[in-house]
């Protein structure tokens, strides 16, 4: 059989209890924290923060990917336009606008 006697003099045993004690009103105070209203919503509004954040980051990469493609169809190795692309595509956005302003003013009449 095992010896379960306490060898701890009174005043160890005390300082004991108010040890626990304590480390027990510590854990209770967090666990106030934790389970506030405040905190649960400042916790809610970080996460939200952080997925926002996330989301128009991965976004900006992804336009920034897109500007330097397009970029590069555009340009040569010295940065300097390359003028066989620029005009064909200039010339069908001048002729997209012309025809979204001769319809406007069809509408308008």
């Amino acid at each position: 059989m095992a010896d379960t006697s306490d060898t701890r003099t009174p005043a160890q045993i005390e300082a004991d209890i108010k040890r626990r004690r304590e480390v027990l009103a510590e854990t209770l105070d967090e666990i106030g924290v934790r389970v506030h209203p405040k905190t649960i919503v400042g916790d809610a509004k970080a996460k939200v923060v952080a997925n926002i954040d996330h989301t128009v980051g991965r976004a900006y990469v992804q336009v920034n990917r897109v500007v330097s493609d397009v970029r590069a169809k555009f340009t040569d190795e010295d940065g300097a336009l390359r003028m066989d692309r620029v005009v064909p595509v200039a010339l069908v956005a001048v002729g997209v606008a012309g025809l979204l302003v001769l319809g406007s003013r069809r509408r308008g009449r």
